[in-house]
């Protein structure tokens, strides 16, 4: 009887003793996803830093480098890893609708991690118009879903939920923003919350945010934004602004949703029959762009919009289309690269147009800040995750209701004219589908 309990009692604290390994894994995860977020941070901005330096130097030198790139690039992807194409948002939910017993290294695995990190690297520093926030999420997934392998015998978590929690702790960490992290797993990439999901989640947010505070500061990612006093003269503005990016939010998404699955056409069966060649089309068309608005299409667009945002530029009225171009043909290249630091630039190059047209000079920055999110919800049809990371990313909890007026007239607007981008999206990457050549 007495060994019968000194077994149990040995039992239990091995059990205990998985347990708590189990968690230190987890969090040692979450602690490396902030890091490698952080660092991949710095080096998109360092490369986007290198292409500026460049093109000022030698104002046609993009027009050879990008092309090369690009097709480096797309070569790679198509032939190794087609996984690490595009956002990373469709392949993280896809990812997310597997079973456990089925792979899923095509859509989240280190290698896709470590791939999606460099090669954005290299497509900011040649000069396409992308962010890297999207393809933190992969990132983030990948990294959380990869050290599973490390769990202790007798320790189960649903990889489903370190997917899940590794892409909401790439979206906060990317941006610095904790509670769209959360919102952004809920409303756009599992669209449901579970209870067991919430520990795991929370957990790779607070981690990688405090890893993210630590090496760059308690920062918001577009400084704190001054924009007045908000009284009723806001009502018309937001109508304006809902309406407006909602309509050119839902053709941009439509327009990336056609041509992935392939409408019949001359330019189909040209993309299709010569992938590196419209490769190449693309990414001179984006470098034509960038010499017509003198560098302002390429890139994130995160300078244009911080100084749009401090009023400290007036923006030429064609901002928003050249940006709007050329992160539709990045996207359509086939290159990794994310929509959502773009989306943003755009849209705050949209409020700043809509407020010289309609004479709203005084809330000029406000008009910005209310097109960010409704452009962003235009395109994602994600109101929610839209609002908040814009309110977190300028500190701007006095626009709260504005900005989630905004945000729902732009989704609504949207979905009569596109269906959601990312679950359109994520459905090329679902169990029982082929994985997309882009």
């Amino acid at each position: 009887m007495l060994k019968k309990l000194r077994r149990i009692a040995l039992s239990i604290k091995m059990t205990d003793l998985h347990a708590w390994l189990g968690r230190f894994i987890i969090w040692s995860a979450a602690a490396i996803t902030g890091l490698l977020i952080v660092l991949f941070a710095r080096a998109t901005e360092q490369a986007i830093a290198w292409f500026y330096g460049m093109q000022s130097a030698v104002w046609w030198l993009p027009i050879l480098i990008m092309p090369i790139v690009g097709i480096f690039i797309v070569w790679v992807t198509r032939t190794w890893l087609a996984g690490a194409a595009g956002s990373g948002i469709p392949q993280t939910i896809a990812a997310l609708k597997y079973e456990e017993h089925q792979s899923i290294s095509h859509l989240v695995s280190i290698k896709i991690a470590v791939t999606k990190m460099l090669f954005v690297t290299l497509g900011l520093a040649a000069g396409f118009s992308a962010g890297r926030e999207g393809p933190s999420v992969q990132v983030g997934a990948s990294i959380m879903h990869g050290f599973r392998k490390y769990f202790p015998a007798h320790f189960h978590v649903d990889p489903r939920h370190l997917i899940l929690a590794g892409g909401a702790a790439g979206i906060s960490a990317a941006f610095n923003t904790p509670l769209a992290g959360i919102v952004f797993a809920i409303e756009e990439l599992s669209r449901k919350f579970e209870q067991k999901t919430n520990g795991v989640m929370i957990t790779a947010i607070v981690l990688s945010g405090l890893v993210s505070i630590s090496l760059q500061g308690n920062y918001t990612y577009f400084g704190s934004l001054n924009v007045g006093a908000i009284h009723t003269e806001i009502l018309l503005p937001v109508l304006i602004c809902g309406l407006v990016c909602g309509m050119s939010g839902g053709i941009f998404s439509r327009t990336l949703i056609e041509f992935s699955e392939n409408l019949p056409g001359r330019i189909t069966a040209f993309r299709t029959r010569h992938p590196l060649y419209w490769t190449g089309f693309c990414a001179l068309l984006v470098a034509g762009l960038g010499i017509v608005s003198h560098g302002a299409a390429n890139g994130s667009g995160y300078s244009m919009t911080k100084a749009m945002l401090d009023g400290t530029l007036n923006e030429t009225w064609y901002y928003p289309i050249v940006k709007y171009l050329s992160t539709i043909f990045t996207y359509l290249s086939g290159i990794p690269g994310g929509i959502f630091a773009p989306a943003l630039s755009i849209g705050a190059g949209i409020g700043y147009d809509l407020s010289t047209i309609f004479h709203y000079h005084d809330i000029a920055i406000a008009f910005s800040a209310l097109c960010m999110a409704g452009f962003l919800a235009g395109v994602t049809q994600a109101p929610i995750t839209s609002f908040i990371i814009v309110m977190e990313m300028i500190d701007g909890h006095e626009m709260v209701i504005s900005l989630m007026a905004v945000s729902l007239i732009a989704t609504v607007t949207s979905r009569i004219f596109s269906r959601p981008l990312y679950s359109v999206l994520a459905g090329q990457f679902s169990p029982g589908s082929h994985t997309p050549k882009q």
